[in-house]
């Protein structure tokens, strides 16, 4: 099933166009990652499948529902972890996890277990009884995600949920997205860290100026903007390096010799690592390092963008 389906979908504030014939579908069972630098339409969109906001133009489907027909069925359905952390500060970590759980419809037994159940997940057990404005920033987003769990939507979306936090936090929270995801919830994710994203993301999003310019897996973005590997190979001396050769190896396009360093790009859908070690190897010549360049997401990104995540 389609958990999300968007088919030219716009919005306009006033004369800015938020969103631009946006067409996007998410799958259920996804870590959906939606990328884009600020102001390139991630939090309008979202909003919109939330029915926080309305739309100009197109069509938003959310559990195979029509987001203008079936808005309270949707809301009931999906978890929100706000870039903003939204907890009450003094009440206690179970007060809060409660009255959040309570505004879906739960009650009694079900609703202490869930509560129990969110802080548990979120490692804030300890916790329960002490009020957040004593919290760390890592423990008061951990809350923040406990809340939007306890009544376990189908969908949760998380909006820039690591944001000012300290690395142990943020390993924490990776981990629950990932345990979150294995439960059976679909997730959407915002991050501008770029690592985070390749790290749990199954398929990805790069919107800018209000359009989806890019979508697919990693390895398909990655496929957009670079058809070549580079190794870098150390060796000792390039006495008995001949450079033709290298350039004999199937799929090999060019070779840099410099100092005591080979650069050697090759064609990506070409497999001829094995080929190229096997050359030194047979000219008995000892590699001391070796270093495979693959381009990252971050490159992805700055290459179709032109600009920073947090630009």
């Amino acid at each position: 099933m389609k958990i999300v389906r968007m088919k030219d979908l716009t919005k306009r504030f006033g004369n800015i166009i938020a969103l631009d014939n946006v067409n996007l579908e998410i799958e259920e069972g996804e870590i959906y990652g939606l990328l884009g630098p600020n102001g390139a339409g991630k939090t309008t969109a979202i909003s919109i499948i939330c029915g926080l906001i309305s739309f100009d133009r197109g069509e938003v489907y959310v559990f195979d529902k029509d987001i203008r027909k079936d808005a309270e069925f949707i809301k009931k359905n999906i978890g929100i972890v706000p870039q903003d952390v939204a907890i009450y500060g003094d009440l206690t970590a179970y007060e809060n996890v409660k009255f959040f759980a309570s505004l879906y419809g739960l009650k009694g037994k079900e609703l202490k277990e869930n509560v129990e159940m969110a802080l548990e997940f979120v490692g804030l057990s300890d916790k329960a009884k002490e009020v957040p404005n004593k919290f760390s920033g890592g423990m008061k987003r951990r809350l923040n995600i406990a809340c939007a769990i306890a009544y376990r939507p189908k969908l949760i979306i998380m909006d820039e949920p690591t944001v000012g936090i300290d690395p142990q936090s943020r390993n924490h929270i990776l981990e629950s997205v990932k345990k979150l995801n294995e439960m059976g919830s679909t997730i959407i994710y915002t991050s501008h860290y770029m690592e985070e994203v390749e790290a749990i993301c199954t398929r990805i999003s790069i919107m800018d100026h209000g359009k989806v310019i890019a979508e697919g897996t990693k390895g398909e973005l990655i496929s957009m903007v670079t058809d070549v590997n580079t190794v870098y190979i150390e060796i000792g001396s390039i006495d008995g390096i001949k450079e033709e050769e290298l350039k004999g190896i199937k799929g090999v396009k060019d070779v840099e010799i410099k100092d005591s360093t080979i650069k050697i790009t090759s064609l990506k859908d070409v497999s001829n690592f094995d080929d190229i070690i096997h050359y030194f190897i047979s000219k008995n010549i000892p590699i001391r390092n070796l270093r495979n360049e693959i381009p990252d997401l971050e490159t992805v990104f700055l290459t179709l963008t032109g600009r920073k995540l947090r630009d």
